[in-house]
């Protein structure tokens, strides 16, 4: 909840209001004057007149004529004298709001506070104190203004007062400060069985924003204690998840089995988890949301894109036409874009080009313009028109550097679809060499150079970018990997890839290339185990074809067999796989 300072009337209403006060003052006055000569009248029915006295309604009008003429500070003055004299409400908040409209704080505070003075049950009147005091970057003064904010809630409010705090203060620029006069707020709300969780978690998020992440898990902690159902802890016990804090993990699922407004933050854990390379759990996560609430739409979409990322274009396919039948007839249809576009690059690889054209063809949504046109590009290109396709992406805007690195990223992926590697490192030279302190498109550059087996290029970009960003995790992996790959300097390949898992220990990724190094070390025990590991936590047919081949040198040829035909379900056309099956004389 937030509290909206913002003028009672428009510059014409209160031109309105004005002019009517006149017309009635001029009529109040000509029925006192001819009062006496006239014949006695039927007596109207009773009317509740206004308690404003003349005096106050020609002081009201004259200052909304001083606001019309931009005399704010006469008019402010006009009006805070009419509202002390009167107690009226809204001549109270009159005055505060010409005060804001004229960036006088210390008037807008002077008057709200007479208002809450005259008022001390006014929960708006508090409301404007409080405001005011964090605009103004008081936040020791705020202190009790939100005390007394939740004090004047109703009881059954309260929590959801407690829960609003936090954008209150979402602009200060003093975080530690502002944490700490939120915990002082709240003690009287924090052991009270009503607001206690409420409490917590506020306090929590308040220690979040001000990154002092430990002590952020233990609010959350305190909260999911004295109510683990309850989705604000659970919320708060993801984002702390998600900026790294391992053990926050443990909570948000004990709160997962608990809470009954779990499914939206199912979903963003399953989100996190994706962020985080876990794609096997996230599948876990989307697996539990269509099986015990298959209506849940967003879950079938996300699922899709974890098969399509895994290779498995059969099953995806399947998940996007139940989710575009669950969506097409609503009014918003949120996602269907991304599932037609999704359905088109599975006709594509399928070599339904026509297909692939007409769910193209449904898209209408602007936000997805250049998605569209890529997928386009890549139908093209898929007919052997490579010069219309990259002619077409090259027409995708490059108004922002997020643009021009989109249209960058869409021309060097078609051309390394269509395994153009010459090209894609020329595109990737010359977009790196405009932007020389671009990094990551140094480490673009390497890649490309790795797959031309330009081995020295490779290693001598990936140093330089590691001079200049010690803890650019990629770098040293993709250089330990190619070594290793290539069964050259195996120790120095080893230390390159320890050193990336000490940057990132959860990356499956680098943890297969630690795996693979241990192979071609002859530590084929200790790789298995690494393998296993990472393969546990993402399911990559790059890591199963590693993995298989340290079955297979282990004896274990039914364990490769099963892994290998796995991979190869998902991802039948992977270069290392089919190699690997190549190299060691292997028909699945």
């Amino acid at each position: 909840m937030t509290y909206p300072l913002r003028p009672l009337l428009s510059p014409a209403s209160r031109l309105g209001i004005a002019s009517c006060m006149f017309v009635l003052l001029l009529s109040a006055n000509a029925w006192a004057q001819g009062a006496a000569s006239e014949p006695e009248a039927p007596k109207p029915e009773v009317i509740n007149n206004s308690k404003m006295s003349a005096e106050l309604m020609m002081l009201i009008m004259a200052a909304e004529m001083q606001v019309s003429q931009g005399e704010s500070g006469a008019a402010y003055s006009l009006l805070l004298e009419a509202a002390k004299k009167s107690g009226d409400e809204q001549l109270f908040k009159r005055a505060v709001d010409i005060a804001l409209g004229a960036r006088s704080g210390t008037s807008a505070l002077e008057a709200a506070k007479a208002w809450k003075q005259a008022h001390p049950k006014s929960r708006e009147a508090n409301r404007y104190v409080l405001q005011i005091h964090v605009g103004l970057n008081q936040l020791p003064e705020s202190m009790m203004p939100l005390r007394q904010d939740i004090v004047l809630a109703p009881e059954a409010e309260q929590s959801k007062t407690i829960h609003a705090i936090v954008q209150v203060y979402a602009q200060v620029r003093d975080r530690e400060l502002a944490t700490a006069v939120v915990e002082q707020a709240l003690v009287p709300f924090a052991e009270k069985p009503a607001t206690t969780t409420a409490s917590w978690t506020t306090i929590g998020r308040m220690r979040l924003a001000s990154k002092k992440l430990p002590e952020a898990l233990e609010a959350a902690k305190k909260a999911l204690a004295r109510d683990n159902k309850a989705v604000e802890p659970g919320m708060l016990a993801l984002e702390l998840f998600s900026m790294g804090v391992a053990e926050a993990e443990e909570l948000l699922l004990q709160n997962l089995t608990t809470s009954d407004a779990s499914i939206p933050l199912r979903l963003s854990y399953a989100r996190v988890l994706i962020d985080n390379q876990r794609n096997k759990d996230a599948s876990t996560q989307l697996e539990f949301l269509i099986q015990n609430a298959p209506a849940f739409s967003e879950a079938w979409l996300l699922q899709a894109a974890l098969l399509i990322d895994a290779g498995n274009d059969e099953d995806a396919q399947k998940d996007l036409l139940r989710f575009v039948d669950m969506e097409k007839n609503k009014e918003d249809g949120r996602g269907l874009s991304q599932a037609y576009l999704m359905l088109s690059q599975i006709a594509l690889r399928q070599k339904k080009t026509a297909e692939s054209e007409s769910w193209l063809n449904k898209i209408d949504d602007p936000d997805t313009l250049a998605q569209v046109q890529v997928q386009r590009a890549n139908l093209l290109a898929s007919k052997g028109e490579m010069a219309k396709a990259r002619k077409l992406i090259q027409q995708l805007p490059t108004n922002t550097l997020q643009a021009q690195r989109v249209r960058l990223q869409a021309e060097v992926k078609l051309l390394r679809d269509y395994k153009q590697f010459e090209q894609a490192y020329q595109v990737l030279l010359a977009a790196s060499k405009a932007t020389p302190d671009d990094l990551d498109l140094r480490y673009e550059v390497a890649m490309m150079a790795e797959k031309l087996n330009r081995m020295d290029e490779m290693e001598r970009i990936l140093r330089g970018v590691i001079e200049a960003k010690p803890d650019f995790q990629h770098a040293y992996n993709a250089l330990g990997f190619a070594l290793a790959d290539r069964n050259i300097r195996l120790k120095e390949a080893r230390e390159l890839i320890v050193t990336a898992l000490e940057f990132s220990p959860e990356d499956p990724m680098i943890t297969d290339s630690l795996g693979w190094v241990e192979f071609r070390m002859g530590n084929k025990v200790a790789a298995l185990a690494i393998l296993e590991r990472a393969y546990e936590s993402k399911n990559d047919p790059e890591i199963g074809t590693h993995l298989g081949e340290v079955h297979w040198s282990l004896g274990q040829r039914d364990k490769a067999l099963k892994i290998w035909r796995d991979a190869k379900k998902v991802a039948p056309n992977n270069e290392i796989l089919l190699e690997t099956l190549k190299r060691l004389k292997v028909k699945l």
